[in-house]
Formats: C-alpha cells, sequence, structure tokens
C-alpha cells in the first residue's frame, strides 16, 4: 500500500491512496472462509460450501467491505500521522471510476487545508463597559420593592399612578386580552390622558401606535405576534374591569429582615447599598457578555485569512443526511462562513495559549457549584468527601459535563480577553449602557 499527498495550493491537496491485492486478499479470504464454514445453502452440508460458490456470491461485497476498511483505517493514520489540519472530512474524488474487479485499487480524495494565520487581540480598542447602579436606579428598585410589599387600595377614578385591569378587545386583529397595567407605564399622551378619569366600566377606545415606549410590549398587553406587535397601528377598546392603586410599603425593619435576613440590613442607606452591590455584579456579567460579543466580533473582521470555499462547500452538499443542491450548498456555507472562521480563530488563541479546560479544573468548577448550592439551603460546611461524591456523580452525566465545560471554556476566554486585549473602560449607568450598547 502507499500513500502520497500533492498540494494544489495553500488551502487544497490530493491524496492517493494505493491498494495492492497482498493488503487485503488474506482479509477477504478469511471473512470467505467463515462465511463457507457457516453458510446454510440448500444442497450443502453445513461447512461443506464450495469456496466458489460462495465468492460467486458473496466475493465482491467483502471485497469491497474489506478494501474500504483498509482505506478509512489507512487515510485516517497518514493524516493523524502528517498532522495535517483539514476542514470537514476527506471528499472522495475517484470514487464512481473505480474497477472492483481488478486485483489492485487506486483511490483519491481532495483535502482542505485549514489557513496559516496570526491572531492579535490588540488590533483594534474594545469598550469595556463598567455599569454602575446610580442613585436614579437605586430609588428606582426601592420605590419596587416599596410596591411589591405594599397594599392594593381599590378606586372609582384613574389617576396618576394606578394599576388599571380591564379587557383590550380589536376584532379585525383578533385582540382580546385581559390584562393589569401601570398608567405610568404608557408612554402616549393622548392615550394616558384618555384614561385619566375614566371610572370602573368605562369603554375607553385607544390608538395602538405609540402607546408604548417599547413595540415589544404590544406583545404583553395586546397578545399579538412578535411581527406584529412592531408598528401595532390599530384602535383598541379597552374595558375597566378595576382601577387600583398601591399603597407603598414602609422602609422598617420587618421589611429589611423579610428581604435579606434578620440583621443584615438595618436602614435605608444600607439597604440601597445591598442592592447597589447585587445590582452591580449582574451588570457585570451582562458587560462580560457584551465584551466577549464585540471582541469576537472585532477578531472575525480583522483576522484576514483565506479559506478552501469550493471544497467546504462540496462537503456541504454531500455531508448531511440528504444531499443539497449546490445552490443550498452555496447558501448554506455563507450562512456558516462566519462561525467556521470564528471557530478556527478561537482553536488557535486555545492552543496557543493553553485555553483548554483541564478535568481538574472541572472538578473543582463543580464543587465550587455544590457548595453554592447547599448554602441557600444553609449547608454551609460540607465535608470534602460528600463534596467530591456529588462531584462524581454530576461529571457521569454527559449533558451536564459538556454544560461546565462550555461555561469554563467561555470563562477561560474572556479572563484572557481581559488581561490581554486592547481595552478602553467606560463607566456608564444601566440605562445608558442599555441604549449605548444594544440599541
Amino acid at each position: 500500500m502507499n500513500i502520497t499527498k500533492k498540494e494544489i495550493d495553500s488551502l487544497n491537496a490530493v491524496v492517493t491512496v494505493e491498494i495492492a491485492k497482498e493488503d487485503y486478499s488474506a482479509k477477504v479470504h478469511k471473512v470467505l472462509d467463515n462465511y463457507r464454514k457457516n453458510a446454510n445453502i440448500p444442497g450443502f452440508r453445513k461447512g461443506h460450501v464450495p469456496m466458489g460458490m460462495v465468492k460467486k456470491q458473496y466475493g465482491t461485497a467483502v471485497l469491497v467491505e474489506e478494501v474500504n476498511k483498509i482505506l478509512q483505517d489507512s487515510l485516517h493514520k497518514f493524516l493523524t500521522e502528517e498532522k495535517l489540519d483539514v476542514l470537514g472530512n476527506p471528499l472522495p474524488k475517484n470514487e464512481a471510476e473505480i474497477d472492483w474487479t481488478s486485483d489492485d485499487f487506486t483511490f483519491q480524495f481532495d483535502l482542505g487545508l485549514a489557513p496559516e494565520f496570526d491572531v492579535d487581540v490588540t488590533k483594534k480598542a474594545i469598550t469595556s463597559y463598567k455599569v454602575i447602579a446610580d442613585e436614579a436606579f437605586l430609588n428606582n428598585q426601592v420605590k419596587t420593592i416599596r410596591k411589591q410589599y405594599g397594599k392594593l387600595v381599590s378606586k372609582d377614578t384613574v389617576a396618576k399612578g394606578d394599576e388599571i385591569t380591564g379587557s383590550f378587545k380589536n376584532a379585525e386583529k383578533g385582540i382580546d386580552k385581559r390584562i393589569t397595567l401601570e398608567l405610568d407605564h404608557i408612554a402616549g399622551k393622548t392615550q394616558a390622558k384618555a384614561l385619566l378619569g375614566a371610572k370602573v366600566g368605562d369603554e375607553v377606545v385607544l390608538k395602538t401606535k405609540g402607546m408604548f415606549a417599547d413595540d415589544h410590549d404590544n406583545q404583553k398587553y395586546f397578545g399579538v405576534s412578535h411581527d406584529e406587535a412592531h408598528g401595532l397601528d390599530v384602535e383598541v377598546s379597552f374595558n375597566i374591569e378595576e382601577i387600583n392603586t398601591r399603597e407603598l410599603g414602609e422602609l422598617n425593619q420587618e421589611l429589611f429582615d423579610k428581604l435579606f435576613g434578620e440583621g443584615v440590613v438595618t436602614s435605608e442607606k444600607e439597604l440601597k447599598q445591598k442592592i447597589k452591590e447585587d445590582a452591580e455584579k449582574q451588570f457585570e456579567q451582562q458587560s462580560d457578555q457584551k465584551l466577549l460579543n464585540d471582541v469576537v466580533e472585532s477578531l472575525i473582521e480583522h483576522t484576514k485569512f483565506d479559506l478552501p470555499d469550493q471544497f467546504l462547500q462540496r462537503w456541504i452538499q454531500v455531508s448531511g443526511e440528504k444531499p443539497m443542491t449546490e445552490e443550498a450548498a452555496k447558501a448554506e456555507y455563507e450562512r456558516s462562513e462566519k462561525g467556521l472562521r470564528y471557530q478556527l480563530i478561537e482553536g488557535k488563541l486555545r492552543a496557543e495559549h493553553n485555553l483548554q479546560v483541564t478535568f481538574d479544573e472541572l472538578k473543582d468548577y463543580a464543587k465550587n457549584m455544590i457548595k453554592a448550592q447547599m448554602a441557600q439551603f444553609g449547608q454551609t460546611n460540607p465535608s470534602e468527601e460528600e463534596l467530591d461524591n456529588i462531584a462524581a456523580r454530576i461529571l457521569s452525566n454527559e449533558e451536564e459535563v459538556k454544560r461546565m465545560s462550555e461555561q469554563l471554556n467561555t470563562n477561560k476566554l474572556l479572563q484572557f480577553f481581559k488581561e490581554n486585549a486592547k481595552l478602553k473602560t467606560k463607566e456608564v449607568t444601566y440605562d445608558a449602557f442599555i441604549k449605548e450598547a444594544y440599541e
């Protein structure tokens, strides 16, 4: 057997595998001999079927199977030993030309090779947001808590700050939605004015356009689809069933203890500080995700390399459960090219900077997760033996291992970017962050 590689260019190559009769004949004979010994053919005793008959009936199928086994094993070994970084899988080049009546066979495979490139995480400055909970945010959170722990008082007439329960209706759009909303949540001045002074039992006609600051609220309050919610511009009738005002809960020690445990918070100042600490931890998670997304987009944009496009389109065309047309494969490649580019970039970063997750790291991650969960139920000092036993059960679950590995991989990559990427820190309030980062 002989295997050779011919480079077409830096991204494409052809591997030729030559299999001679002596490479497979012993294996084929052994399989056919077993068939002969075990075959049940009418007119012959078991084990006494003539080899010629066995060859005639099974010979070609066994030959094809054994040659393909040798072919796949030798091709895999060659790619591994030559350390070829291939994309997709080798594609048969001359499959239709193979003459299975011959003694010797020559197979050719097209290879798509991974490109050579460098990754520079300092090429472009990326904004790293430090999101703070400002006084306006804290006051709003305190008000929300006081509302949550306050009490509803029934009313007859709508005034500012009230909660109104009723049903929105529009026959043409199929809207029939019973909801409770706060009058202050309505952004449209005309709609808010129409509701002020309305009474229980009244029917108020309102325009949906501009009623809420975010069109996505149209889904929630009118029960329409996501697509219909954008730019919804119809009239709805609103039948008022209840009007309530919410008396705010008192900021006292009883409320503080109910929220955070006995004696943890003893004043409004401490309450705001606790809210600030908890909120900014959550803000950090959001800003980290934003940072990760922005660095990834920047790397894809500024890390330039070519791909074996034609090879990859052919591979997509034939590698699925059902073959695709050339047009469909090209469209699929165009959709997936960006993701493929980042896979190559990320793989290079992980290899060059040792960012792979080890089993010990995975085990420690599982144990820390277990300790955090146990602490929520008052178990603050579990033994190492107990943690090891629970971790072992978790690590025996393939789905859990996959989920934790993905989280750890993301954490490692994020930490690498924080330490090595060219970042410019910007301090913003939460509202400014949402507006600047996502709108």
